[in-house]
């Protein structure tokens, strides 16, 4: 591996470790799920609005590029609002967990895009991500949609996660970031207007929430998200979506360590979760074998 190649995994191994406190944000922010997601795209939107100004940076895309680009923004709304959704309804360990299965989408969405030859060991590991995920769902039944929308969340992760690795190599990474937050944030916008869901509670937030939401947005969305979209340049979207299972690993060592989370949770859950775990490193040591 080139100094080059290990700067990019290094950088993508932080930008990983700073998704895994995006739970630990969802759980410690008392709003609900949708509030969540409109505030922390408006507030992510205006950050990277700030910093193109301040850099100068031109904004001009094409008409039909800002269409393609909103609707890739839709689809990170509506997977952040699953995934935020999850935490609410169940916790921080068994909405990660349910998004691991981003692995096994990322086998077939990624190769029907890149037109490149399915891999049957990577559908065979994500395969048995499914079957962990079936072992908790089967022992922890009072998370049941917990789970569901937690792999909602991983199978439209893995959908933008592809299309980006397609869009960079033609828009800058964070013009990307841009069009796509603020077409994400017209579209809930829209939903949460002829859904009737706008209230003043809607806009309340108190000192504390404000303070995470403002954290939360400068630190762990606009410069992770800005870079892990221009490092789809060198590294494939099934390798990011691989190595974004580390986010369970993190999210669960803090869940474990600020809500105390295992003692909701059965040993069947570990086990499941374990399987995971050894699946993914599993994953990475046949990739590396092969390419020696």
């Amino acid at each position: 591996m080139s100094d080059t190649q290990r700067k990019h995994y290094l950088l993508l191994h932080f930008i990983v470790f700073l998704w895994g406190f995006s739970p630990i944000f969802g759980k410690l922010i008392s709003i609900q799920a949708f509030p969540l997601i409109w505030f922390r795209m408006a507030i992510t939107l205006l950050v990277l609005l700030g910093y193109f100004i301040v850099t100068k940076q031109s904004l001009v895309i094409t008409a039909k590029q800002l269409l393609v680009l909103s609707g890739i923004g839709t689809v990170i709304a509506f997977h952040w609002v699953c995934f935020y959704h999850a935490i609410k309804i169940s916790n921080v360990s068994v909405t990660l967990a349910a998004f691991s299965t981003g692995t096994l989408f990322s086998s077939f969405i990624e190769p029907f895009f890149y037109k490149r030859r399915f891999l049957l060991y990577e559908i065979f590991f994500g395969l048995v991500i499914i079957g962990a995920i079936v072992l908790i769902f089967n022992v922890e039944s009072g998370y049941t949609w917990g789970i569901i929308y937690g792999v909602l969340a991983a199978f439209t992760s893995a959908l933008f996660t592809v299309w980006n690795g397609l869009i960079v190599k033609k828009i800058p990474s964070g013009v990307i970031s841009f069009y796509e937050l603020g077409g994400g944030l017209f579209a809930l916008s829209l939903f949460l207007l002829f859904t009737g869901q706008y209230s003043a509670e809607f806009f309340t937030l108190s000192m504390k929430d404000a303070m995470w939401l403002i954290i939360f947005c400068a630190f762990i969305t606009a410069f992770p998200m800005v870079a892990s979209i221009n490092l789809l340049k060198n590294i494939n979207p099934y390798t990011m979506t691989l190595t974004v299972n580390l986010e369970t690993v993190y999210g669960i060592v803090w869940a474990y360590l600020i809500f105390n989370e295992d003692k909701q949770l059965t040993g069947t859950f570990y086990l499941g979760t374990a399987i995971i775990f050894l699946t993914v490193f599993g994953n990475a040591a046949l990739k590396s074998y092969l390419r020696k």
